[in-house]
């Protein structure tokens, strides 16, 4: 489990980034609730939330750092 770094925007501390695979992370709220998941493709990253009104998940955008999708993520609840 990967906790977001210090030196990031407060209100996204309390996320911690789980793995399910070498290039899939679940998002994790402080309640243990997943609200996303971030893909790595090469050097950027792809935030995706599940939608059950569109039957899956919907991507958020592509970013070029870690803290910006995990932002994309907060964001978008």
């Amino acid at each position: 489990m990967t906790t977001i770094a210090a030196s990031t925007d407060l209100r996204l501390r309390p996320y911690r980034l789980v793995a399910a695979s070498d290039r899939l992370w679940r998002v994790v709220d402080a309640a243990g609730l997943v609200i996303g998941h971030l893909a790595r493709n090469g050097e950027r990253f792809a935030a995706r939330r599940f939608r059950a009104s569109v039957g899956g998940f919907v991507q958020l955008g592509e970013f070029c750092r870690l803290d910006d999708a995990v932002a994309a993520l907060h964001d978008s609840r």
